[in-house]
């Protein structure tokens, strides 16, 4: 059954079942429940009707097709997560049902069941990007006679697992997709590919989709239609939950197939398709995985709540041995134990104890190292039977069972329990076959290895064309498994093997063929024989001494051996490459089997041109240097270019503004054609910033600290009041005032590069005073348009404030610098009388306090 609608780009799922109603004269009356889920905020309508079609089962014809009406819609809406839940998303669908009665025929091959949609949501996270509006089909099956002579009379299983589950991104999931199933028929689980809508549908008419097979949607690595939602996730296959750690934010569309097994046959599949929302909430579980199997290698068991809700405050773990023994505890987060013996343990993990959000959760420790699974297999044609071996294997206990899945997506048959089995693939191409294996102590594992299957066995042939000498044997190498028969067996041994031994007198090509469990492969190998080896070599040649140099020939030869080995980076090489210090005659001997020959080529070398740049500078900022080269040469060229006077002069001046690595490159004409290189440092040291401290003011008697600094050597002028000039933190006393002494300074570098700076110190005939003025203008005009003080004689100020009228502060330092602009917070203050303070230290140690009034003049 097929059904169209147009541009539902609102649908976010599907499945389907059936009941069987009645049965008479092989005509087998069904109820069919098509079921749709759509985004609950969508504003679009379930289209109806829709136009519904039957198709054959294995050959894919349409049976019939016919319009169906909405038999009623459902909301479905999770209004209570609990208060375990951190930001729960809202989970909200409504569901469509389309019910109706059919009646069909028994057929051997049974009838496909599909409903198409265009489109699915969009911004679906396990898909390419790239692409978008991807339909969907939906369907279920009705077996056939083929299966079973009673296969017909069915009802289908139904999925029965809530759809409202909240489900949060890198938490622990748990979904179920189980399903019944009203004739108590095995059921089987496992991921499906999510298929897309095909045929000629449009965006807006009722043409019929095209008839199956359906292609998948295009999946973004690193999903697939087995790992929708990544590896953490996996599908328990006997009871449809899906568990693990879920993936980050976004929508994921899953499709979960559930087959129905009757006497050990499948007869019909069942599809349920999703998309599910995963968003950034946390659940305050205990939650651990379903076992922890410590059955391949190690002992050492790793603990970590698979839940990171951040409602988790109190972690409790434990674990005991079969007598209910208490071996270990911890309430960290995450701990780690040794167990001391094999065995099998118990996991508890309690979370919240006393709390609202209290969990706990118990999984056994299988603990039994050295269970490791595999398997070989032989015999790789298709339509005929594959070979499986089991060859795990186990230290403690024995295997107990085996679950195999040959991956063949299209088939319905493609598993098996046995220990050793055998399945003949119906397609080619790559499979990816998985087995499930379980020992006697509790342990499983799975393993999987992808087979081709292929039409012809492959044959691999160690080289199809080759060269012997005259009366030489010659083994022909092929690998693959099956068995061999080689033509033409004249002067061969072992020609029913893959390896035989061949002795041509003249070029032949022999022939192999390869069967495989009744697939035919064949290939060929030509064996050229020859009874001498051609031998060319390059002529003689000059390089430039130590150089490397590719010796060259012309020849037929299989081997070769060139000496003087030592100068060669490959002396077995046809070809290699030799590093030659002094003139030398290189030898090579080419073989053929028995057949050889042998030829000479001399490299002579010529030295390079001596370059000598001259020992590395050191230079003062923005200052220049000649650089003095030498050279056996006929020419020089520098770089780079830029900072230099000449580059083709060996005594070129250098002005480099940092520094800067110059290459002189030497060139003659005495047979060597690459130049001779040398590399000259020059070094820029860093640009002097000489500093000789803030103007100041002293007063007569006061002890002044002067302080230089930006070099490592220091010169102050003139000498007056300073206890030393060479020194950068001379000591000022003065004896009388003066209006200004200005000092100079030199500032030297470890170089001797110089700079220099000055300071201008004010005297004052006065006791340690503090100057500040009575007005100040604010206006912009550079003249008085700061209001600062002048201390003289003060050792530290504590602090300078202004207040205005009302007893505001509107400007507080602790230095003279950079003074009061008259504005707050960049807003002009009004004209007026303001009240400064002042409290400071002087340089006796005693205490200064001083306040005034000022005025504001705009």
């Amino acid at each position: 059954m097929e059904c169209f609608y147009a541009h539902a780009d609102h649908i976010t799922g599907g499945e389907m079942f059936y009941t069987l109603l009645s049965s008479s004269n092989g005509q087998y009356r069904y109820n069919i429940t098509f079921k749709l889920f759509m985004d609950c905020y969508s504003q679009r309508q379930f289209n109806n009707p829709a136009t519904i079609g039957v198709f054959n089962r294995q050959s894919h014809t349409r049976f019939t097709e016919m319009p169906v009406s909405l038999t009623s819609t459902e909301l479905l809406n999770l209004t209570n997560t609990g208060p375990c839940i951190t930001d729960p998303p809202p989970v909200c669908y409504r569901v469509g049902y389309y019910n109706f009665t059919i009646t069909l025929p028994a057929s051997a091959e049974g009838y496909l069941l599909t409903c198409m949609v265009n489109y699915r949501i969009n911004g679906i996270s396990n898909l390419i990007s790239e692409y978008s509006n991807i339909g969907a089909t939906y369907t279920g099956e009705i077996p056939g006679t083929a299966q079973l002579a009673g296969a017909p009379a069915n009802n289908s299983a139904k999925f029965t697992g809530s759809d409202l589950v909240v489900v949060c991104a890198n938490n622990t999931l748990l979904y179920s997709f189980a399903a019944t199933d009203p004739d108590g028929d095995q059921l089987r689980y496992s991921f499906s590919d999510a298929w897309q809508s095909s045929g000629n549908l449009g965006n807006g008419g009722t043409g019929s989709p095209g008839p199956p097979p359906y292609q998948s949607v295009p999946y973004g690595h690193p999903f697939n239609g087995s790992s929708p939602l990544g590896s953490t996730i996996r599908i328990d296959p006997n009871t449809g939950l899906i568990t693990g750690i879920a993936p980050g934010n976004g929508i994921y569309v899953v499709t979960v197939s559930v087959q129905e097994i009757r006497n050990n046959v499948v007869i019909a599949t069942q599809r349920k398709d999703l998309q599910i929302k995963i968003t950034a909430c946390s659940i305050a579980s205990a939650s651990l995985p379903d076992a922890y199997m410590l059955c391949r290698n190690s002992m050492t068991i790793e603990l970590a709540n698979q839940s990171n809700s951040p409602l988790i405050r109190t972690q409790h773990w434990e674990l005991s041995n079969r007598q209910g023994q208490v071996l270990f505890s911890s309430a960290q987060a995450s701990a780690s134990f040794t167990f001391p013996d094999t065995g099998l343990y118990q996991v508890k993990l309690v979370i919240n104890r006393g709390d609202d959000c209290a969990d706990s959760s118990k999984a056994p420790a299988y603990v039994y190292p050295g269970f490791h699974p595999a398997f070989s297999f032989t015999g790789i044609c298709i339509s005929k039977p594959t070979l499986f071996t089991n060859t795990t294997s186990t230290i403690w206990g024995a295997l107990s069972a085996s679950q195999w899945d040959f991956g063949e997506p299209a088939a319905l048959d493609d598993f098996s329990s046995a220990t050793n089995p055998s399945y003949t693939y119906p397609g080619l191409g790559l499979k990816r076959v998985q087995l499930i294996a379980h020992n006697s102590n509790g342990c499983i594992d799975t393993t999987a290895q992808t087979i081709q299957i292929v039409d012809k066995p492959p044959i691999l042939l160690a080289f199809r064309d080759t060269l012997i000498c005259l009366s030489d044997q010659l083994q022909l190498r092929a690998g693959g498994a099956g068995q061999y028969q080689w033509s033409p067996d004249e002067d061969m041994l072992d020609a029913q093997t893959a390896t035989p031994l061949v002795s041509p007198v003249s070029t032949t090509k022999y022939y192999v063929e390869l069967e495989d469990n009744g697939c035919r492969n064949t290939d060929s190998v030509q064996v050229r024989v020859v009874d001498h080896v051609s031998l060319q070599l390059m002529p003689d040649t000059s390089i430039c001494q130590a150089d490397t140099i590719r010796l060259r020939l012309q020849s037929d030869g299989l081997q070769y051996s060139w000496t003087p080995a030592a100068q060669l980076l490959d002396p077995q090489a046809p070809m290699p490459l030799a590093v030659t210090a002094a003139e030398t005659r290189y030898q090579v001997t080419a073989v053929i089997g028995g057949c050889s020959s042998s030829g000479s080529v001399t490299v002579s070398t010529v030295p390079y041109p001596i370059a000598d740049a001259g020992p590395d500078q050191t230079i003062c900022y923005a200052a220049s240097t000649q650089l003095r080269a030498q050279t056996d040469g006929s020419s020089v060229r520098w770089l780079p270019a830029g900072s230099l006077s000449n580059t083709r002069s060996l005594q070129p001046i250098a002005r480099p503004a940092s520094t800067t690595a110059y290459i002189l490159e030497a060139y003659d004409i005495k047979g060597c054609p690459k130049p001779g290189r040398d590399t000259i440092l020059v070094t820029v040291l860093p640009k002097i910033f000489p500093f000789a401290g803030r103007d100041t003011t002293a007063i007569i008697g006061q002890p002044l600290q002067l302080q230089a600094s930006g070099g490592t050597s220091y010169q102050w002028w003139p000498a007056t009041g300073l206890s030393a000039t060479n020194i950068a933190n001379p000591i000022a006393r003065y004896q009388q005032s003066s209006p200004g002494i200005q000092y100079k300074v030199w500032v030297w570098d470890e170089a001797g590069c110089v700079d220099s700076t000055y300071l201008l110190v004010r005297v004052f005939n006065t006791r340690p005073s503090v100057f500040v003025p009575n007005a100040f203008t604010p206006n912009g005009d550079g003249r008085n348009d700061r209001f600062r003080f002048v201390a003289a004689g003060m050792q530290r100020i504590h602090f300078f404030r202004i207040f205005n009228r009302w007893g505001q502060l509107v400007y507080s330092a602790a230095d003279s610098q950079p003074g009061w602009d008259g504005a707050v917070g960049g807003k002009p203050q009004e004209a007026g009388s303001y009240v400064w303070m002042i409290q400071a230290v002087d340089y006796t140690g005693a205490p200064y306090f001083q306040k005034g009034t000022m005025t504001l003049i705009r």
